[in-house]
């Protein structure tokens, strides 16, 4: 052989250059002498070309899509493969486990590029959405998604991206709509779920291929120049809802005392009533055991009762004047008993 490739080295380090260059090897190679010349050397090489294009290698987490003439024929899966060379098989490496986002209505932050704020600069209008009582709230989210189907990710839609944001924006329309402000402020995590649900149908509908790893709703808010007025607004609702919360309170209070004095009112009439007929019932007992004792000695009976009436009377008359039937002059007498309470002033 002609030159010597360890020498060329030293030489080069010799001389303290860099090291040979790629028209330094080609002008020693067009200087080798082989065995058949040029025609040699140019079968190596196609030789080496088609060995090189024939074998490729999958990283984990990803597949190959490989097509003949432009025609899918088969999925290659991750480590060494071979395919036809020279453009008969190509190979298109698509990445199946990695996750991928998109923002809507967020923009960098110059300070850190992490942290995501809605700018005055940026894309606000697929943020601005109208929600189910008439009110504009700015709405900015981020969906998580990866390739579950390499096939129809790659040849049933054209621009999988783009259709990606424009289902992501109207998925997410479609769950705000039905939402009320505070609704959509305050549960942002159940509106997420929602609009995941929402989206990942229409993307097994449209067969992107996709599957939706996560969609999360940053901080949301209404428009700045609605700002305040919203803040008023709320301060107003909350003093209602505190003043329905008090009358409530003493509604509760109120009525369960009125209810029990009402209860304890009817209990007592209810006793009185017991009693005025067990007391009717007592007498007309009493009248009934009377009336028989009456019926068996009448002139007894009577007598009793007229003694026992008399003896109840005869203390509340106070003076009394027994007269005999047959005295004629009752003058002294009254007068004697005008005169003695005449004295005794």
């Amino acid at each position: 052989m002609a030159w010597d490739w360890e020498k060329l080295n030293q030489q080069q380090q010799h001389k303290g250059g860099p090291p040979p260059q790629m028209e330094d090897v080609l002008k020693q190679i067009k200087n080798v002498k082989l065995p058949g010349g040029t025609i040699f050397l140019a079968l190596i090489i196609l030789i080496a070309a088609i060995v090189y294009s024939c074998f490729f290698t999958i990283q984990t987490g990803s597949v190959g899509v490989i097509q003949r003439f432009g025609q899918f024929v088969r999925t290659a899966q991750p480590g060494l493969n071979f395919k036809w060379p020279f453009g008969v098989e190509r190979v298109n490496k698509i990445a199946i486990e990695k996750v991928f986002r998109e923002e809507f209505g967020l923009q960098a932050d110059a300070s850190d590029a992490r942290e995501r704020t809605l700018g005055a600069s940026g894309d606000a209008s697929e943020a601005l959405m109208l929600t189910g009582d008439l009110n504009v709230a700015v709405v900015p989210w981020i969906v998580q998604y990866r390739v579950k189907d390499p096939f129809n990710f790659l040849f049933k839609v054209r621009d999988v991206k783009g259709l990606l944001r424009d289902l992501s924006e109207a998925s997410m329309r479609v769950v705000v709509g039905d939402r009320s402000i505070n609704e959509v402020i305050t549960k942002r995590q159940e509106i997420a779920d929602e609009a995941k649900q929402v989206l990942q149908a229409e993307l097994d509908k449209a067969e992107t291929g996709l599957l939706v790893v996560n969609v999360e709703l940053k901080r949301t808010n209404v428009p700045g120049p609605v700002q305040q007025s919203f803040n008023e607004v709320n301060q107003a609702t909350q003093e209602k809802e505190k003043m329905i919360y008090q009358a409530k309170e003493d509604y509760n209070k109120a009525i369960p005392a009125a209810r029990g004095e009402a209860e304890r009112t009817i209990k007592a009439g209810e006793g009185y009533a017991l009693d005025r007929i067990n007391r009717a019932k007592g007498d007309a007992t009493r009248f009934s055991a009377v009336y028989a004792e009456y019926s068996k000695a009448k002139d007894v009976t009577m007598r009793r009762l007229y003694l026992e009436a008399m003896k109840d009377l005869l203390p509340k008359l106070g003076p009394k004047y027994i007269v005999d039937d047959e005295q004629k002059n009752l003058l002294p007498l009254l007068n004697l008993g005008r005169d003695q309470k005449g004295v005794e002033k």
